[in-house]
């Protein structure tokens, strides 16, 4: 059978694992040999290199993420068990199937304080769902079986940890004996259904409800269409969770995109006034931004059981698949004949473009506009295009602009929030689907701590593309602007430069050193051309966007806390005094009339239909 590293990597085969996200070392070293020696045997893994480990676990999350397949990792002992921490955390925050295959030094020097020989099965413990140390060839089987079913059904990732002297021992036959394990590459089916009684109480809630509203989130997605059905039937409006985006086509009335700091106003109103909530494979974790105690009646469906009933008070709680659940829910559900609820949805929604619009449309002196940057791409997507964006005021402005028709798909690190997760995510998704156009939307901060270094990644193997077509836009401001903002709105601090400044460096030409297409974008007048020129190009290109730090992300509600932090911030000496002056009330000048705009035509219409 060869050796444990020749079995490990033909067993990840069978659990249906093609492409694998890998930095080479030591302490991997025996199973980096026999990758390379299954490679030109023609019987290998498309193996992917970029260049940090990080990277390699942010991108097999991604891949979990955009093709619902276990994404797989692999780097030397302690150093790069290390540096995948960081990604690991992010499969586990978004309940992404994961597993990392790691080095170790040999068994004997397991507890002696040699090099690069630490305690990773400690280490790894929090983040893991399992985590086990191949000691013996007769137990590699049941480890990698374990660690893929753990993962799967868990979702989250798991670690699979072999000693260098253990990867190049002869694996035998496993025989019937004491000890021995001798397990399947075959996972459980998690299309679970909850029980009929449980089923028919729910129905039961969502049939007396007057006014439904749906949160779904990640955990939903291939359950479109029933999303849309049990909406139909209850007469339901629809929020996405952020990472949700591409479940519901942005084209659906009653969809009012998300809730939150990076949401609507209509998701707002949908919260303060539904009587009954139903979150759809979602943990959002803004519980200020849901229901009053005892508004609202609630129900959850999930196949994370330890997160229902978390944010909200619910009264049922369903253990199952989204879609399967749905499936099974649906025939038991009444259709409304009274659509007003979705209908001022869908009417609020309309307003609430426009206001986008014209926050987009405006100008500022200390920059290009970030929210015009956006607008201009959402005009531009092709179809089924893949957009990525990262933790910061990327986020804001792809939460409040970007809107992702059917076939389309988009995502970010959303529970850890980590920066620099938007170029592993965008390159993970290109390599997934070779075809698609992908665009990368990350500010200067992020791009500066991996980023630039992935443009090295996208030249390698940019051959290995059908459509070479890859887009990043990078937000050049100098600036953390997110942690700016919420310095000045959550603790009322000035702006502390020495933390917040980032040394401006020329984007657009580090893309062209490489060998790409980069365009420094400095005026309003510029975006769309920009957009148009990469849109145009079948490669790789970048646009060095000079965006304003001081527009403001304005959530859909002002709270009084929100503008009396800022309003200390500012009185305490912030360096950006006068320009965040500014530009907040242009903001703000611009929200306003939008929504008297609004008031004025909803009133209009219901005086139309009194006549």
């Amino acid at each position: 059978m060869g050796t444990v590293s020749d079995f490990v990597i033909q067993r990840i085969k069978e659990w249906g694992v093609t492409r694998v996200f890998a930095f080479p070392g030591d302490g991997i070293g025996d199973f980096d040999g026999a990758l390379g020696k299954a490679e030109r045997k023609g019987e290998g893994l498309d193996y992917i290199r970029p260049t940090h480990e990080e990277i390699c676990s942010l991108m097999a999350t991604a891949h979990a993420k955009f093709t619902g397949e276990v994404g797989v990792c692999i780097a030397t002992s302690s150093p790069g068990a290390f540096h995948m921490i960081n990604g690991l955390y992010d499969a586990k925050s978004d309940n992404q199937p994961v597993v990392a295959i790691i080095g170790q030094q040999g068994l004997d020097a397991l507890g002696t304080f040699t090099q690069q020989e630490n305690n990773l099965e400690r280490s790894l413990a929090d983040v893991a769902v399992y985590v086990q140390t191949i000691v013996s060839p007769a137990q590699a089987q049941a480890v990698v079986d374990t660690a893929f079913r753990t993962a799967r059904v868990h979702l989250g990732p798991a670690a699979i940890i072999i000693p260098h002297d253990v990867q190049g021992m002869d694996m035998p036959e496993l025989e019937p004996q004491n000890w021995v394990s001798r397990s399947s590459a075959v996972a459980p089916s998690i299309r679970i259904t909850p029980a009929e009684s449980d089923l028919r109480a729910a129905a039961d809630i969502i049939n007396a409800g007057s006014k439904v509203t749906f949160l779904v989130g990640h955990g939903s997605n291939g359950a479109t269409n029933e999303v849309l059905k049990a909406a139909e039937l209850c007469g339901a409006g629809i929020i996405t969770a952020l990472r949700a985006k591409q479940v519901i086509p942005s084209d659906v009335p009653h969809y009012s995109q998300q809730l939150g700091l990076l949401g609507s106003l209509p998701s707002l109103h949908q919260m303060s006034g539904c009587d009954t909530l139903v979150l759809l494979g979602t943990n959002y974790p803004y519980g200020q931004f849901l229901p009053k105690s005892g508004q609202a009646r609630a129900i959850q469906v999930d196949l994370k059981p330890e997160q229902m009933g978390l944010r909200y008070p619910t009264e049922v709680n369903l253990w199952g698949d989204v879609k399967a659940t749905l499936n099974a829910l649906i025939p038991l559900l009444e259709q409304k004949s009274d659509l007003s609820w979705q209908k001022t949805v869908a009417d609020e929604m309309v307003e609430w473009e426009n206001e986008m619009e014209a926050q987009a449309m405006e100008t500022y002196d200390d920059g290009v506009n970030p929210r015009r940057v956006y607008h201009e791409l959402n005009k531009r997507l092709p179809a089924r295009a893949i957009v990525t964006c990262d933790a910061g005021s990327t986020a804001d402005w792809y939460g409040h602009h970007i809107r992702l028709r059917d076939g389309m798909m988009g995502d970010l690190s959303g529970r850890l929030a980590s920066m620099l997760a938007a170029m592993p995510y965008a390159t993970a998704a290109k390599f997934a689907f070779p075809d698609r156009t992908v665009v990368c939307t990350i500010g200067d901060g992020a791009f500066q701590m991996l980023g630039m270094n992935e443009l090295i990644t996208i030249k390698k193997y940019l051959k290995k593309w059908d459509n070479p077509q890859f887009i990043i836009m990078v937000l050049h401001n100098d600036d953390l602007t997110q942690v700016s903002w919420e310095m000045r709105t959550e603790d009322a601090n000035p702006v502390w430069s020495t933390s917040q400044d980032v040394e401006s460096v020329d984007y657009a030409g580090w893309a062209e050193l490489l060998g790409f297409t980069g365009i420094r974008v400095k005026t309003d007048d510029e975006v769309g051309r920009a957009w148009d020129t990469a849109f145009a190009n079948r490669g790789v290109t970048l646009i060095d966007a000079y965006t304003s730090k001081n527009v403001p992300p304005l959530p859909p509600h002002i709270t009084f806390e929100y503008a009396k932090n800022t309003a200390k911030a500012l009185l305490k000496g912030d360096p950006d005094e006068l320009a965040v002056i500014k530009d907040s009330a242009k903001a703000l000048f611009t929200e306003g009339v939008e929504r008297v705009k609004g008031t004025l035509h909803i009133g209009q219409d219901d005086e139309d239909d009194r006549d």
